[in-house]
């Protein structure tokens, strides 16, 4: 028994881990991989029993999950946000909870065939959508401007708000089959009169507990009571607490109890969050893959007969009729665009408390329900599956077309913003590149802005940073600051928007990867800027001696290589080219893209691409006009009279047809 017990466990984390990874591999919805791999996990070929996840034990702990989950959402909520999208956001928690709500219930017996009681039970957990499946989505699609806010913030809102009315509805329809249990109250008037007080208790009890809960934890980690290494377990045991002690109070109070709590903390003042924030993310992820393996594995292969094509036109009405509806209603007098309503109109997925709510609540209502009850898990389950297949697949292709979104975010975020990087960024924009800069020194912002680059003052470690830039456009990020720890925790800060292998860092120093002073762990670093061997020091040094950024094209005659006999040019072929002479090889533009030269070893010059460099003090240099762009050879051939300047500390004089910064 224990073997099999620690067989069943691995088996969820594995399921749960690995098809999040192929998820993220093959850029498909996580969700739907997770529930594929549950049921054929449990059902189909049975590595977990169906019938050992019936007990009570299961709903327990996806209960307790999905109020952790929820905190984690609550973390990312920053109330500076609802000055522009606040009336949205509002409006779709109520005018569209309340669209979905009837709309859904009304087809769910119309089509479906539910008895009306079903039918509006089901109606109100079809209202909820959550964070574990609109987050991913949004970080997949990266939609600009407002309207990744107002679906962050729905998304995680709703989930409280759509549970709290499910559990008042499911109560409903128990005191008005089970009389008994409504203290004297029964029938019609009972229920009514139970939901009105139900709906007043669960918001005083949540907001008593997670203020309560919120304030203690503050004192906490102010007075730092606890230390660092149980910071995040302490948390954790608190929240939990809280959780219970509201469900306790209130039935499913808890989960808008631990909503709050994460919307609570993360904008106080007083204590810094970034640990806790980073240690529930990595829980969520382990969560979110047991629950959905689990709930799915509880699934037996006979609910297959509950899909039909009944359900095939419910899942189309609630994705092309029901969502539109809600929003387009609750958009009316907001500052919405009609582009920005047509993306929220396409993203209404499913996630994780519609999966649990909709379990628990037939476990709950089989003896009152018994012939029906068995066709909502299943049916709730394809809604679920079918819109995660649905938005996440088309959601990205949408948001391009639409234009709030870009298909494959090619702008540059610098992070620093010193005289010789507003030169490159100057540069890369005059050339039609996207370029941003971003930096805590205000004089550095101000020349930035003043010479027309989009510059903003920020502190790159600051928690809110992340959710303060636009970066929806943004696609690579350029660390190019003079301190190596600093910029090592700015990487690892970012790496939760960008991938690994877009976040480039400048050393401060050679020595900062070379000696073994000063070599930084390559887990705490970005990839290598402009080369391995190439230092912030040594940029800002040649800059200052009169250093300038040129573009130059590599073609067969006469271009940067002139015998035009091989292939592709290597980054030593570059060093031999040059001699003595000073150049950092910063860019490579290639068929309309911009490449950021990084690892020596994988630098490679072709014929048609332009090399964007750095050409220090050196050796004379002659640069001549090469059709729209300028060439320059490094030898300068006999009978040619040089145009450029001989002074080892003054600029190369600007040659017809190049484009200085």
């Amino acid at each position: 028994m224990p073997e099999s017990i620690l067989l069943d466990i691995t088996t969820v984390i594995v399921l749960g881990i690995g098809a999040q990874w192929v998820a993220w591999r093959f850029r498909l919805p996580s969700i739907l991989l997770l529930l594929i791999a549950g049921f054929l996990a449990g059902p189909v070929f049975g590595l977990l029993s169906p019938a050992s996840l019936q007990g009570d034990w299961l709903f327990a702990f996806v209960s307790v999950s999905i109020g952790i989950i929820l905190f984690e959402g609550g973390l990312s909520l920053r109330l500076s946000e609802l000055q522009a999208v606040g009336s949205a956001v509002r409006n779709l928690i109520t005018i569209g909870v309340l669209v979905t709500w009837g709309l859904g219930a009304f087809f769910a017996h119309i089509v479906m065939g539910f008895n009306v009681e079903l039918a509006i039970l089901i109606g109100a957990i079809l209202t909820v959508t959550g964070p574990t499946v609109v987050v991913p989505l949004l970080r997949h699609v990266r939609p600009r401007g407002r309207i990744s806010t107002v679906a962050k913030w729905e998304g995680i809102t709703i989930d409280p708000v759509g549970a709290i009315i499910a559990v008042l509805v499911m109560e409903t329809l128990l005191l008005i089959h089970e009389p008994a249990q409504s203290g004297g109250h029964t029938g019609l008037s009972g229920a009514a009169e139970h939901v009105v007080i139900g709906l007043g208790l669960e918001v005083f009890v949540a907001l008593g507990v997670s203020v309560a809960a919120t304030f203690f934890l503050l004192i906490i980690l102010k007075q730092r009571m606890v230390p660092d290494f149980l910071r995040n377990p302490v948390t954790l045991m608190i929240v939990v607490t809280a959780f219970v002690v509201s469900n306790v109070l209130k039935e499913e109070s808890g989960l808008l109890t631990t909503t709050i709590m994460g919307i609570a903390l993360a904008n106080q003042p007083y204590a810094p969050v970034q640990r806790i924030i980073e240690f529930k993310e990595n829980l969520q992820v382990l969560l979110i893959g047991s629950l959905f393996i689990l709930l799915s594995a509880r699934l037996n292969l006979g609910a297959l007969e509950f899909i039909t094509i009944e359900s095939v036109i419910f899942l189309g009405l609630l994705v092309i009729l029901v969502r539109p509806l809600a929003v387009f209603l609750s958009s009316y007098g907001t500052q919405l665009e009609w582009e920005e309503q047509a993306f929220l109109a396409w993203l209404a997925p499913r996630g994780i408390v519609a999966a649990a709510v909709a379990s628990l609540f037939a476990y709950q209502l089989r003896n009152i329900y018994p012939d029906e009850v068995e066709a909502v898990v299943p049916t709730i389950f394809f809604i679920i599956v079918g819109t995660v297949a649905i938005y996440g697949l088309t959601a990205a292709p949408l948001a391009r077309w639409l234009g709030i979104a870009e298909p494959n975010p090619e702008g540059i975020l610098f992070v620093g913003a010193a005289e010789w990087v507003r030169h490159i960024a100057a540069f890369l924009h005059e050339k039609g590149h996207e370029v941003h800069l971003v930096d805590a020194n205000a004089d550095h912002v101000h020349r930035a802005q003043d010479a027309g680059l989009p510059a903003r003052r920020a502190n790159a470690l600051s928690e809110t940073v992340l959710d303060d830039l636009d970066l929806s456009s943004t696609g690579r990020l350029l660390i190019t600051i003079p301190n190596d720890e600093v910029a090592s925790l700015t990487a690892l800060h970012f790496s939760e928007v960008f991938e690994t292998t877009d976040i480039y860092q400048l050393a401060a120093q050679h020595e900062s990867r070379h000696s073994k002073q000063g070599e930084m762990p390559k887990h705490l670093r970005g990839r290598p800027l402009f080369g391995e061997t190439t230092s912030y020091a040594e940029i800002e040094d040649h800059f200052d001696q009169g250093g300038t950024i040129r573009a130059f094209d590599l073609q067969e005659d006469g271009g940067l290589f002139d015998d035009g006999e091989k292939e592709y040019y290597t980054y030593d072929d570059l060093q031999e080219q040059t001699g003595d002479i000073s150049v950092f090889p910063l860019f490579i533009e290639r068929d309309g893209e911009l490449v950021i030269v990084s690892e020596e070893s994988n630098f490679s010059l072709r014929q048609g691409d332009t090399l964007i460099a750095m050409v220090g003090a050196g050796e004379r240099v002659h640069l001549v006009e090469g059709g729209d762009s300028s060439v320059f050879f490094f030898n300068e051939p006999e009978g040619e009279a040089s145009t450029a300047s001989s002074a080892s500390n003054q600029p190369v004089e600007d040659p017809p047809g190049s484009n200085p910064t």
